[in-house]
C-alpha cells in the first residue's frame, strides 16, 4: 500500500496480522518472510489492516485494533510488545521505562533490541520509545530514523 512514508508491505497470516515492511520492492518483502512460509496475493485478507493503517495516516486512528500474530517471537520478545502497545497517541516512553514496566529494570538494552524486531511497525507503535537522553534511538527500515522522526511528529511529539 502507499503511505506517507512511501510503499508498505503488509502480511496476514491465519491469526491475524503477521508483518508491516517499510520496503520498496515487493521482492524484498517477500524475501523477509519466513521461508517456510506459504505466500498467496488477497487482497481482501489485508482489506482491515490497509484500512486503520489509512485511517492512522488520515490521524482518524489513535489505536489499532487488529488481531496480531506474534508466534515468531520470542516470550520476552511479546512482553516488550505487549507494554509497548500500551503507549498512547502522541505520547513516548523511555526503554527504560519500559523495560521496568516489564519488571526488568535493568533491560532496557533488551528492551531496545526487541523492539528492533518488531515486525508490526507502525501497529505496535515502537516509534514511541526513545532513549533517556531524550534522544530518538534506534528504528527500523532503510530510513530507520527519518521515519520514526516523520511517525513522531505525526503525533504531534516535540523533542
Amino acid at each position: 500500500m502507499a503511505s506517507p512514508l512511501g510503499r508498505l508491505f503488509v502480511a496476514i497470516s491465519d491469526k491475524g496480522l503477521y508483518a508491516v515492511v517499510y520496503e520498496q520492492h515487493e521482492e524484498k518483502f517477500v524475501a523477509r518472510l519466513n521461508a517456510q512460509t506459504i505466500l498467496k496475493r488477497d487482497n481482501g485478507a489485508i482489506s482491515q489492516a490497509k484500512r486503520q493503517l489509512e485511517e492512522y495516516f488520515a490521524r482518524r486512528r489513535k489505536q489499532f485494533d487488529l488481531p496480531l500474530d506474534l508466534s515468531a517471537l520470542t516470550p520476552f520478545q511479546r512482553q516488550v510488545l505487549s507494554v509497548t502497545k500500551r503507549i498512547p497517541w502522541g505520547k513516548v516512553w523511555t526503554y527504560q521505562r519500559v523495560a521496568e514496566t516489564m519488571g526488568r529494570a535493568k533491560a532496557s538494552r533488551p528492551v531496545g533490541q526487541a523492539l528492533g524486531r518488531n515486525p508490526v511497525p507502525i501497529v505496535i507503535p515502537c516509534h514511541r520509545v526513545i532513549a533517556s537522553d531524550s534522544s530518538l534511538g534506534g528504528y527500523c527500515g532503510t530510513s530507520g530514523l527519518k521515519l520514526k522522526r516523520w511517525l513522531l511528529d505525526h503525533e504531534g511529539v516535540r523533542l
